[in-house]
């Protein structure tokens, strides 16, 4: 233990000025990296915590209990739900929600990326600074070496040479462990923003669903798979179509026949109670796709 103290003692020492800039940028660094490692941790607890608490009130469909919630939670998700709330009061079209939700998310970005760029910047700072190290210290030495003793030149060159490579090497030392500090921080700030963005969008699709089920469309069974009630809804619509358009000719016949019987000749449009298969089931499906992608 002691002779790697001598080491890095030595290291230091023989180093020059520059090792000292490259240090304080290192710990800048550092500092930047635990700070923000601990708030993007926190943050997506807090996320996560909060969205958990937000879902039965959002089931319930309460909007001033709804609304409540997002102005006492300071959660970056609650939040972003709450500009979408409050745009609901003026309009409930899905696009200008969405809108709204998306300013909310603008205003939250710069808060989970703030600082975090900083890591890349001081990592080429740190490498920049060892490499000016390391040339005036080549400076320096061939400075040296042309005033010296012929016999001592080659000896003199190679350790000022050597001490000048120290200022490089504490600078790459510095500067990769910002690097992949940077990297990792980036990647946590990506799955907090998607983890937000899938929150916002569960939020759309369930007002949406119960806007549908407001209109009149039935409630959805959870515990049928959404394959099997699609095809039992286009089943059910196929069924129904055949079944008045198999009764519509019927309905002409007995008409023609009233008619005869009165003496009188009534034009019959058959094409008046006819249902256009198609068109049901297309409207089904529509119906329950959008009841689908809401769920």
């Amino acid at each position: 233990m002691s002779d790697v103290y001598s080491i890095i003692v030595k290291f230091f020492q023989e180093g020059g000025f520059f090792l000292i800039p490259i240090a304080i940028v290192f710990f800048i660094g550092l500092a930047i990296a635990i700070e923000r490692w601990m708030y993007l941790t926190y943050e997506r607890r807090r996320n996560i915590k909060a969205f958990e608490d937000f879902i039965p009130l959002l089931r319930t469909t309460e909007m001033e209990k709804m609304q409540m919630y997002t102005r006492e939670t300071t959660a970056p998700v609650v939040r972003i739900i709450g500009c979408g709330l409050d745009m609901m009061k003026v309009s409930k079209q899905r696009a200008d929600v969405e809108n709204a939700m998306n300013e909310g998310m603008l205003e939250t970005m710069p808060k989970l990326e703030s600082r975090t760029g900083y890591l890349a910047v001081l990592a080429n700072v740190a490498t920049l600074l060892g490499l000016l190290g390391t040339i005036i210290g080549l400076i320096g030495a061939f400075t040296a070496v042309a005033n010296a003793d012929p016999a001592e030149k080659s000896t003199l060159l190679s350790s000022s040479i050597s001490v000048a490579m120290n200022t490089t090497a504490f600078g790459l030392i510095a500067a990769i462990p910002l690097l992949v500090l940077n990297a990792i921080l980036q990647n946590k700030t990506k799955k907090i923003v998607t983890s937000i963005e899938m929150s916002a969008v569960k939020f759309l699709n369930i007002m949406t669903l119960h806007r549908f089920i407001e209109a009149g469309m039935p409630r959805p069974d959870v515990t049928v798979s959404p394959f099997a009630q699609g095809a039992a809804a286009a089943q059910a619509a196929a069924a129904q179509a055949a079944a008045q358009q198999a009764a519509a000719p019927q309905a002409p016949q007995q008409h023609s026949e009233a008619v005869a019987h009165q003496g009188e000749s009534v034009p019959v449009n058959n094409h008046e109670s006819q249902i256009n298969p198609t068109q049901v089931i297309t409207e089904n499906s529509s119906v329950l796709n959008n009841g689908l992608a809401s769920a």
